[in-house]
């Protein structure tokens, strides 16, 4: 009877386990920031993304494309070699994580903001200062 106490100890401490355990969220976006290849940060991105560079002017409901050019520049120009994400957090229905884009520099602060779109997270407002 001793054994079949642990076994509904080991079931129920495991379930408990189990549910404070998050989903993976946004680890597909955060693993192209941190191959700093515009190719596959751009692939996350939404139709119209809201986008602000340092040294320029915020772009407000911008395409992809032209988003896409704006991000490879930002990135060769400023020789950035990868990514560190420092937090994640949920507001209703929209994600969003914050980190540091790194160069031989000080680096870029960045603010991603994400949500679900056709069971796919994407890129919404994308910020880096």
């Amino acid at each position: 009877m001793c054994i079949m106490k642990k076994i509904f100890l080991f079931i129920g401490l495991a379930l408990v386990f189990m549910s404070f355990v998050q989903p993976a969220g946004n680890d597909d976006i955060v693993n192209a920031f941190k191959s700093a290849d515009a190719g596959k940060i751009v692939t996350y991105f939404d139709e119209l993304i809201d986008m602000k560079l340092p040294q320029k002017d915020e772009l407000k409901n911008v395409g992809r494309n032209q988003a896409t050019i704006s991000l490879k520049g930002f990135l060769s120009e400023n020789g950035i070699k990868g990514f560190e994400k420092l937090s994640e957090r949920e507001l209703g229905t929209t994600m969003y994580f914050t980190g540091k884009f790194t160069n031989d520099g000080k680096g870029f602060n960045v603010t991603v903001m994400t949500r679900q779109k056709d069971g796919k997270d994407v890129i919404i407002t994308l910020r880096i200062n």
